[in-house]
């Protein structure tokens, strides 16, 4: 029970850090807790989208004060984001959590990879 929730607090901590820095608290959060705390796949996934808006509006709000927002082309990306969200919501709800475990794992696989040569090519 104590472990459980200093853990919560320690992945909370780590994805709102990296979440911050614009890198995607998600990418930690959702391998975080499936694997170390035995949450399903979809589960960990929605406890993201929660934690997300709250990480998403401080980091906006600070990204904001500080001049680092871009609006133009905005409303392309907000429209085109929302209906594939919309989109992903529904296939996410109807595939077995172990298909959503190996595409999510194989997204952070090609990530891995990518981030990897660019490092290398610069």
């Amino acid at each position: 029970m104590i472990l459980n929730i200093f853990l919560y607090i320690l992945f909370g901590f780590i994805s709102g850090i990296f979440g911050g820095l614009g890198m995607g608290g998600g990418t930690l959060l959702i391998p975080l807790l499936t694997i170390f705390l035995g949450f399903e796949q979809k589960l960990s996934q929605g406890i993201n989208l929660v934690a997300f808006l709250v990480m998403a509006l401080f980091s906006l709000i600070i990204h904001f004060k500080n001049g680092y927002l871009e609006t133009k082309g905005l409303i392309f990306i907000i429209l085109s984001g929302i209906v594939f969200s919309f989109l992903g919501a529904i296939i996410a709800g109807v595939m077995p959590s172990k298909y959503l475990r190996i595409a999510f794992g194989v997204f952070l696989c090609v990530l891995s990879l990518y981030q990897g040569f660019k490092a290398i090519k610069k």
